[in-house]
């Protein structure tokens, strides 16, 4: 009864932490220039700023789309529970993929485990009754 909707829900999970992830990644390594090293130093100080995180926010959803906005902000969602385990790291790369891991072995994996253990206990086992010997019908 179960099985359907966890499986659904490690789906959808892990579908939007490796876009986002994808999507941040062509985004790095296409803009390596200076506008892009000052958005990064912008993310470093915004850890510890609520203001200048919300500059942060503001501006990446000037450059991107308002579905790629709506992908970042589900992301961000799935990821926060393990960001602060690498918020101090000095590469983006690492706070972007110690997180997107985590979260992709928890919501992935762990919903498609509960998913398969959901569809194992939730049907009968097979021969019915409480008895371990076999039926046989008409014996006296």
């Amino acid at each position: 009864m179960l099985e359907r909707p966890l499986r659904y829900i490690a789906v959808l999970a892990s579908a939007i932490i490796v876009v986002s992830f994808a999507l941040f990644a062509i985004d790095e390594t296409r803009a390596a220039s200076v506008q892009s090293r000052a958005a990064i130093a912008a993310q470093e100080v915004a850890g510890s700023d609520p203001e200048a995180a919300a500059a942060v926010e503001r501006l990446r959803e000037k450059r991107h789309s308002a579905v790629r906005e709506r992908i970042d902000d589900a992301n961000d969602v799935l990821t926060q529970p393990f960001s602060g385990l690498v918020n101090r790291s000095q590469s983006i790369w690492m706070r972007r993929a110690v997180p997107s891991i985590l979260a992709l072995l928890l919501f992935g994996a762990g919903f498609a485990f509960l998913a398969r253990f959901s569809k194992g206990s939730s049907r009968p086992r097979r021969g019915g009754g409480g008895s371990s010997a076999p039926h046989v019908a008409g014996r006296v």
